[in-house]
């Protein structure tokens, strides 16, 4: 009877894309948790999604995050909410762990960027991109300038291709992406943004403490699930739960599959 009780409580998931996405990716993990009852959050980052504004006024790393900054600080000071990132979503985590420790009862990193305390974000991208992404990675995608031509602000814009071969794969369904290729937006990567470059940000006190669980796209073919694993061992005390099938976007790829795991790692760490 006890089990049977904790399985029934109730959360608040906060939902995090990734980059060029927006809320809309989480529209089948949102419906299986708020079937569930769970109350849920899904996020458009500044100028993601829905959300107004063009990537390249986005000045900062920070005010792209700035939306689930503000929904954390604004949860009422007895509740923790389960915060869920995605691939570049990971880094929106970490900030927001850092500002808000007491806010966050457990960051699930779904196939996430997840950095080290100590150390600098963009290190993440930097190992990935000297380590595993061949010269011709992108493909398709196409990098767009604007701006003042001394000092032009670059955006990416994923091609399909790309979307086909390294994150929707063949186990994504045609539908999925279809609604992707209509719903993507370009995106900025901040890898010059001074939060991103500064190695102080993120502490062990805080971000460092906070309980964390990655979850492993095994399939995934933008980044090795080897070095998802790895980005974990930077984090000492990660629990990791790898899932079997999934692409780089096992919301759309493994809905019922990341679902459950989201709910028990919530009961879990409540």
């Amino acid at each position: 009877m006890e089990t049977g009780r904790k399985q029934r409580q109730h959360h608040h998931f906060v939902l995090v894309h990734g980059a060029f996405h927006g809320a809309w990716c989480w529209y089948k993990v949102a419906t299986a948790l708020s079937s569930a009852g769970h109350r849920v959050t899904a996020l458009d980052m500044a100028a993601c999604g829905a959300r107004p504004g063009r990537a390249e006024e986005v000045p900062s790393f920070e005010e792209y995050s700035q939306p689930l900054l503000d929904a954390v600080a604004a949860l009422p000071p007895e509740e923790k909410a389960v915060l869920v990132g995605h691939s570049f979503g990971g880094q929106c985590l970490a900030l927001a762990m850092e500002r808000y420790p007491d806010r966050v009862s457990v960051a699930v990193f779904v196939s996430a960027a997840m950095p080290a305390a100590g150390k600098p974000m963009n290190l993440v991208f930097q190992q990935v991109l000297h380590e595993q992404r061949p010269a011709d990675f992108y493909m398709d995608c196409k990098i767009e300038t604007s701006g003042d031509p001394e000092h032009p602000v670059e955006t990416l814009r994923l091609g399909p291709r790309f979307l086909e071969q390294r994150m929707y794969q063949s186990l994504s369904s045609p539908e999925d992406l279809t609604l992707a290729m209509a719903a993507l937006r370009p995106s900025r990567r901040f890898r010059n943004d001074a939060t991103m470059m500064d190695g102080a940000v993120l502490t062990a006190e805080r971000y460092g403490a906070a309980r964390r669980v990655c979850v492993v796209a095994e399939e995934d073919a933008s980044w090795s699930a080897e070095f998802q694993r790895r980005m974990a061992s930077w984090n000492p005390g990660t629990e990791v739960r790898g899932l079997q099938g999934a692409d780089h976007m096992p919301m759309l790829s493994k809905p019922r599959e990341l679902s459950e795991p989201l709910m028990e790692v919530a009961d879990k760490y409540s």
